[in-house]
């Protein structure tokens, strides 16, 4: 089984959604925990960040997402979006990278 830890950032973006949308997102959390592979629902979008994929009610949310091998097979989840267009913005990307990389300092210090 694979573990999801949810980062602080990650934790108050599902906080501020409505209770509706994080059941959703608990539901799919589980169901790539239990193994399911589903580019619908988690999708690699770079060498290093993926997003777990969750639609509701028509918009869109990600969570953005970076593996860690080191504990066994574990997704860490820095922050999330409701993604207003086809495209995911480069910059969120970009946030994902830097988080993973303070991620991986820490953890050696």
């Amino acid at each position: 089984m694979t573990k999801i830890v949810l980062q602080k950032e990650a934790k108050e973006f599902i906080k501020s959604l409505s209770n509706n949308v994080r059941k959703k997102i608990s539901y799919i959390i589980l169901k790539i925990q239990d193994g399911e592979k589903n580019n619908e629902i988690f999708k690699k979008l770079n060498d290093n960040i993926w997003e777990i994929r969750v639609t509701y009610e028509g918009l869109h949310y990600r969570l953005f997402s970076f593996w860690d091998t080191e504990e066994g097979a574990m997704i860490v989840s820095t922050h999330g979006i409701i993604k207003k267009t086809q495209k995911t913005p480069k910059k969120e990307i970009k946030k994902a990278e830097n988080l993973r990389q303070e991620y991986f300092r820490k953890k050696k210090e």
